[in-house]
């Protein structure tokens, strides 16, 4: 068991750092013009409920085949043909990304920040689902050193080369990175990978937030 102290905080994105659009379902409703209660699916939040999810979480189809008939079906709702997943993002977020950040995130972000802790984001979709000036709109990411995007190097987590590549843009061992992700399957790629893990649960992230700064001493500000 590793129990040096790390130095590295490793974030997955969507639904770590931003509200998941299962949780942001009347903003998007007003931003389209679609009556409340349109959008019934809920994916973690009511999983019994969304047969899509579940055959996500079982592995018969991937994160990406997910949004990608979710954007098809609310383009279908207005008429539209949607063919990519920055087009629902960008239609139903509208022009504040700030909007959509988790606000334990953006508190525990800028405290990871202040106490020196190196800050890295690795995720399968950032640029691909929120289009490629989101960086540059969102100050937040500014705080992160290095950023590696599957929509670029095409290695998806939970593949673990994906997890090497976020190491050596750091250029730290494994070992000394606490990676957090709200799928399994991407936790158990950085547990085989060598890092230290936290499994984010959306349906309560100051719990995961907190669990994620314990190891570098940290608490989540008020």
């Amino acid at each position: 068991m590793n129990t040096a102290p790390p130095q590295a905080l490793v974030l997955d994105f969507g639904g770590v750092v931003t509200k998941t659009l299962f949780e942001t379902h009347p903003l998007t409703e007003r931003a389209l013009g679609l009556t409340p209660g349109t959008l019934t699916w809920r994916g973690p939040f009511q999983p019994a409920t969304d047969p899509l999810w579940r055959a996500m979480q079982a592995d018969e189809i991937s994160e990406r085949d997910y949004w990608k008939t979710r954007t098809r079906e609310v383009g279908q709702l207005l008429g539209e043909e949607w063919r990519d997943m920055s087009t629902f993002v960008r239609r139903a977020r509208g022009a504040d990304p700030q909007a959509i950040v988790r606000p334990e995130a953006d508190r525990a972000i800028h405290a990871a920040h202040a106490a020196g802790i190196r800050l890295a984001i690795l995720s399968n979709e950032l640029d691909l689902f929120y289009g490629a000036d989101f960086r540059e709109r969102l100050r937040l990411l500014s705080l992160f050193e290095a950023i590696v995007d599957a929509t670029y190097t095409c290695i998806l987590k939970p593949d673990p080369r994906a997890y090497q590549a976020v190491c050596e843009a750091l250029d730290l061992p494994a070992g000394a990175c606490i990676f957090v992700d709200d799928q399994k399957r991407n936790i158990e790629g950085a547990l085989t990978a060598g890092m230290r893990a936290v499994h984010f649960d959306v349906r309560d992230p100051s719990r995961s937030y907190a669990e994620t700064l314990r190891p570098f001493g940290l608490a989540i500000p008020s």
